[in-house]
């Protein structure tokens, strides 16, 4: 007789265990959808926060640097591979199904270098924050204001503007200064409030960018899981639910980016 005191083994245990294989797929489907809702209601929350800001102050917007664009065509490839994969497990075919989880994997590395390098390249435009060193010896760090980006090798009009309630502020390229939307007779430069404003635009622009990684990383621990999932044949090709809930979330990840690269850079 079995002792109903002895406790299951937890590597082995399926809470889907006796469920039909319907119903299982259903439900952890659905879970799936429930933290992709909640991711959106996150994002939903930032990007009306963004919004919010940019009304009736000075916002810095710049243009995507060829790294951002590199991201975007990285991102989807990943997807490719990891629908390749998919396909390939549903078919039987276990190594094409690896390989593909594989390539996903490094398309994501690259994917998350392409955005470091994205970030550094704004970086350098004058977006970030500048590190001095307190009386005390600790480190302080200071997000960058607007003065920071107009003193940067950065190309007005081209790499960057200015606008103020959506609307784009004046520059004079000869006199290096900038005026009020609506001083067209560019009569009285408003070039020092301008470069005293903090660049709030390109504070949102981090924390959406490095949230957006944080959420993905959760991707890369799940892509690796289900790699392991295939080579111990836990996932096979009348079991691909794990790999198809893994699609769901991966490719959100890739069109919430799309998503959030049109908005910073085109749309706000």
């Amino acid at each position: 007789m079995t002792d109903q005191t002895t406790p299951r083994n937890s590597a082995s245990y399926d809470v889907f265990e006796g469920v039909e294989p319907a119903v299982r797929e259903r439900t952890k489907k659905m879970l799936m959808y429930f933290i992709v809702f909640a991711v959106v209601m996150l994002f939903a929350g930032f990007t009306s926060a963004y919004i919010v800001s940019n009304m009736g102050q000075y916002w810095v917007n710049v243009a995507p640097t060829s790294a951002f664009w590199m991201s975007n065509v990285l991102l989807v490839l990943s997807s490719v591979s990891l629908w390749w994969s998919v396909r390939s497990m549903r078919s039987g075919s276990k190594q094409s199904a690896l390989i593909g989880l594989v390539v996903t994997f490094v398309l994501g590395l690259g994917f998350t270098f392409s955005q470091a390098q994205g970030w550094e390249d704004l970086s350098r435009m004058g977006l970030g924050w500048t590190t001095t060193d307190h009386e005390s010896g600790m480190k302080a760090y200071r997000w960058n204001s607007i003065e920071s980006v107009i003193e940067s090798e950065a190309v007005y009009g081209d790499d960057y503007t200015i606008t103020r309630g959506g609307e784009p502020v004046l520059f004079d390229a000869a006199k290096k200064e900038f005026y009020a939307p609506n001083d067209l007779l560019m009569v009285r430069p408003i070039s020092r409030e301008v470069a005293r404003t903090s660049n709030s635009g390109g504070g949102y622009l981090w924390i959406l960018i490095a949230v957006h990684i944080l959420h993905l990383t959760f991707g890369f621990v799940y892509l690796v899981i289900s790699g392991i999932r295939v080579g111990q044949g836990v996932i096979h090709s009348k079991d691909v639910v794990r790999l198809e809930t893994l699609s769901i979330y991966w490719h959100f990840m890739g069109a919430l980016w799309l998503y959030l690269f049109a908005f910073l850079f085109f749309i706000y």
